[in-house]
């Protein structure tokens, strides 16, 4: 596995992981998330694919600016990290906000580049609107009202950040997680400063991408977690969008928390050969 770099438009150095050869597939991290965390995918599919992994502008070890910590200057970033290298029929994988990447990528940008896409985990909208319905609920997938997203993004600004941090990943992870497992989640979170996390977190809740979606019309494997905090039936409203997309589910038992990648590696990398092919 190698570690390399590119610089974006706006002069900021990404930091991003590559190993094998092939089709390409394209790993892009979630919130506070490393490009390192996909470690178990590159270990096995790097025997397939030319595997990619990027540290998004502030995370892992990629430049950490005061600007640009926005979904869609992150989308931007991947377009150009894409174009850079002249990567063509990409299998773009998102997990979490990586997803809500991909959404702005195909707001902006379409099909460019891209054959396939890998939705892991994300709801098409975070922020719950109070005069939403119930079924409008369901399929939105809201997880926090608009008030407790601003506790939360001031909570990380404060000096007491960090805990705040911990707590919130905390969440995301089964009963079953081993320690040292969540110790090194933890310490890779760590990476990306606290006011630059709450200033993406604050724009990530806030984006709806209940519009954008039903306009993809590549190849799609959408999974989720039985137990995740991600409503796995936004999930599933996802796949009912996207033409002859295939709806994955992890259940409790196999580690069907929000970091299922980590929790169960092995199922996801023998979803994603059976999907690339």
């Amino acid at each position: 596995m190698n570690t390399q770099s590119f610089v974006t438009s706006d002069q900021v150095n990404l930091n991003y992981l590559e190993a094998g050869s092939g089709a390409p597939l394209v790993m892009l991290p979630g919130w506070s998330q490393t490009a390192e965390q996909y470690k178990f995918q590159i270990e096995t599919l790097s025997a397939n694919y030319r595997c990619l992994a990027l540290d998004m502008r502030g995370h892992g070890a990629s430049d950490k600016p005061e600007h640009g910590y926005s979904i869609h200057r992150l989308a931007k970033d991947v377009h150009e990290f894409l174009t850079e290298l002249k990567l063509e029929n990409v299998t773009l994988l998102g997990w979490s906000m990586g997803c809500s990447i991909i959404w702005a990528y195909w707001e902006l940008f379409g099909a460019e580049r891209l054959a396939k896409l890998v939705l892991v985990d994300e709801t098409p909208c975070i922020a719950i609107n109070p005069a939403w319905s119930p079924e409008e609920l369901a399929i939105a997938g809201g997880v926090l009202p608009a008030e407790t997203i601003a506790e939360l993004c001031n909570a990380l600004a404060s000096p007491d950040g960090e805990a705040a941090r911990v707590n919130l990943v905390s969440s995301m992870l089964t009963p079953n997680c081993p320690a040292e497992l969540k110790q090194w989640i933890l310490a890779c979170n760590a990476q990306l400063p606290l006011k630059q996390a709450a200033t993406l977190l604050y724009n990530h809740c806030h984006q709806d991408w209940r519009s954008i979606i039903p306009c993809i019309n590549i190849p799609a494997l959408v999974i989720g977690g039985r137990i995740s905090l991600v409503p796995w039936r936004s999930m599933e409203w996802i796949a009912n969008q996207i033409p002859n997309a295939r709806l994955e589910i992890f259940e409790a038992n196999e580690g069907g928390q929000h970091f299922l990648f980590l929790e169960n590696p092995q199922k996801l990398n023998r979803l994603v050969v059976e999907f690339i092919g």
